[in-house]
């Protein structure tokens, strides 16, 4: 097969995806919002070695913006990811209109609760709901083997494994590793909005973060220090607003107290009007990477 299928309907899925099931092929979905960056693009690379058909799903999920949220401003570039994906090797990209998500009389809420109280749940309400009820559509329509999603969304991998678990959906979920640029900006849709100074300032993230890290390597276990060692550099950048930064459970999110084996360290903060996310996972010998 040669170039990337557009697809624009449920109906255009299946017939798709009955296709490669009658010739043997394993499936892979990468759900995305697109304005896609080399971040999106790794995952693609992810699904290919563990599928033999890979299929990335393009859609901007209103359910999953709370109101004056950036849905009307999110960026959307067709015609860019479409040509980024021709080169990742993607064998299909799912491009459904909202009704097509959310058909007239739609009236189903998947929510997962537990997981979605800390972090960035506690600030954006609703928009885990509208993340669950998505994919799970999304699921639904093209009924994968494995679906791939990034560990810069932690909280929102963290939701999806566990809706994938509660609900016997029957499908691997596999993560890949936060890109970053150079100078550590982990990859996002979102830094296109950002100007200079905000771009620069923006790396105070990261650096923060690292810092703790390096902080843990030296001994210290006491969250609030950590926590505290973080929010030294990240506060140094005056247009860095911290949202939240916390130390929490890998697997519940809830606040840790001591570091001991393991410890997810995330942060949201705004630069100017824009919103980022970040985290590293921490232990005793410093940053470490997913099992």
């Amino acid at each position: 097969m040669s170039g990337v299928v557009v697809l624009r309907t449920p109906e255009s899925v299946e017939r798709t995806v009955s296709s490669w099931r009658r010739m043997g092929h394993t499936v892979a979905l990468v759900p995305t919002m697109g304005a896609l960056h080399e971040g999106h693009i790794s995952l693609v690379s992810i699904a290919r070695k563990r599928c033999k058909r890979v299929i990335v799903s393009i859609f901007v999920n209103p359910a999953q913006f709370a109101p004056g949220e950036d849905f009307m401003e999110y960026p959307r570039s067709f015609e860019d990811d479409r040509a980024k994906l021709e080169e990742s090797g993607a064998h299909a990209v799912f491009v459904p209109d909202e009704h097509m998500i959310y058909p007239m009389g739609f009236s189903t809420t998947v929510e997962v609760s537990g997981i979605t109280d800390s972090l960035c749940g506690r600030f954006r309400p609703g928009h885990f709901n509208g993340v669950s009820t998505v994919c799970a559509v999304l699921f639904g329509m093209v009924k994968p083997d494995v679906v791939v999603f990034g560990r810069k969304d932690a909280q929102q991998l963290a939701v999806i494994r566990r809706m994938v678990r509660d609900l016997w959906m029957g499908l691997e979920v596999v993560s890949g590793p936060t890109l970053r640029e150079a100078d550590g900006l982990a990859m996002s849709s979102r830094n296109r909005y950002l100007r200079d100074e905000e771009r620069r300032q923006a790396t105070a993230l990261y650096r923060g973060l690292m810092r703790s890290a390096q902080f843990a390597a030296e001994g210290e276990r006491n969250a609030e220090r950590l926590i505290a060692r973080a929010m030294e550099t990240i506060e140094s950048s005056p247009l860095l607003t911290v949202q939240y930064l916390e130390l929490v459970d890998p697997f519940s999110l809830k606040p840790l107290k001591r570091l001991k084996a393991k410890g997810l360290l995330a942060v949201a903060a705004h630069v100017g009007k824009t919103r980022l996310i970040d985290n590293v996972m921490i232990g005793p010998s410093g940053a470490v990477e997913e099992d």
